[in-house]
């Protein structure tokens, strides 16, 4: 969705941007592209690859700053600290990240059961699997995978381990294959539990909660909010956030008058979805949803 999210963020030449979710640079080029010699571009990226990509390519640039670490920290970094024009989160694992089988994001690439979009920081998901109670392991495929059969997983992992670890993705997805009843075929079985276990392990939807404050909390009046999601425990976020902050909740006559609300934020249209072209080329991208924000100033 590169051409919506340009648009969507309405950038600038001399303004302040900040892509949360580097990847490997698509939408920052673009950005970059559109900036002048006072322009600025700060990249952020959970993962050391993405952040090793972004100094080798950017790093030169003195209107690049670059910091590696959540987009939930934003507002901890000091070059935000005086404000943004401009915020980009592109939700969700990369295709860099499902692509390799080491990561072990993917259950149709045989590797270590690692799903961290930062090796360095936290438990991997053999790791927790591996301690995890039936119980927790069930809440968790259920909460954000909307698995039917998350206590029958659940049962059944905990069974195999207590035989062998459970290490690898191949051997994961057999376990929830097995525990499935024969399906249509039309998606893997393992799809929904490695989604939830992906957001488990880090953190997604609370990272994605308080990124959306701390970008609130840097946008200057006028700055634009853009935020691809990818399935719609995110985009409930999202959209809940956006109207939060654009709509007066809903009057209730048994209680006392409240404070007139204020608008912080105006949505720039609805959800977006990815066009015909770019699903062709990239089926990833059927499941895309981009939703932009503009912060509205204090006497709005």
């Amino acid at each position: 969705m590169y051409a919506q999210v340009l648009e969507g963020l309405r950038v600038d030449g001399g303004g302040t941007y900040l892509d949360g979710t580097f990847g490997r640079g698509g939408h920052a080029r673009g950005v970059l592209d559109k900036l002048g010699p006072g322009g600025r571009l700060l990249v952020m990226d959970k993962d050391p690859d993405a952040i090793a990509v972004a100094e080798r390519e950017f790093g030169a640039d003195a209107r690049v700053a670059i910091f590696r670490g959540s987009f939930a920290r934003m507002a901890d970094w000091d070059a935000t600290v005086a404000g943004l024009d401009g915020v980009l989160l592109d939700l969700g694992v990369s295709s860099p990240q499902l692509d390799v089988a080491e990561r072990g994001f993917s259950f149709g690439k045989d590797g270590p059961l690692d799903m961290r979009m930062d090796p360095d920081s936290g438990e991997s998901a053999a790791e927790w699997l591996a301690r995890a109670e039936e119980r927790e392991i069930a809440d968790v495929l259920w909460t954000y995978g909307e698995e039917r059969l998350s206590r029958r997983i659940a049962r059944a992992l905990v069974a195999a381990r207590s035989e062998a670890p459970i290490t690898r993705t191949a051997q994961l997805a057999e376990l929830i294959a097995r525990a499935m009843p024969r399906g249509d075929g039309r998606i893997h079985p393992a799809t929904r539990s490695f989604q939830a276990i992906r957001i488990h392990v880090n953190r997604e939807l609370a990272d994605l909660e308080q990124g959306l404050d701390a970008a609130m909390a840097r946008l200057k009046p006028g700055g634009r909010l853009a935020v691809i999601s990818f399935h719609s425990l995110e985009d409930r976020i999202v959209k809940q956030f956006i109207a939060r902050h654009a709509k007066a909740p809903p009057a209730n006559r048994r209680l006392p008058d409240v404070q007139a609300f204020t608008p912080t934020l105006r949505a720039i249209g609805g959800a977006i979805k990815a066009d015909e072209a770019e699903t062709a080329a990239n089926p990833r991208a059927r499941s895309a949803v981009l939703r932009v924000a503009e912060k509205l100033g204090e006497a709005a």
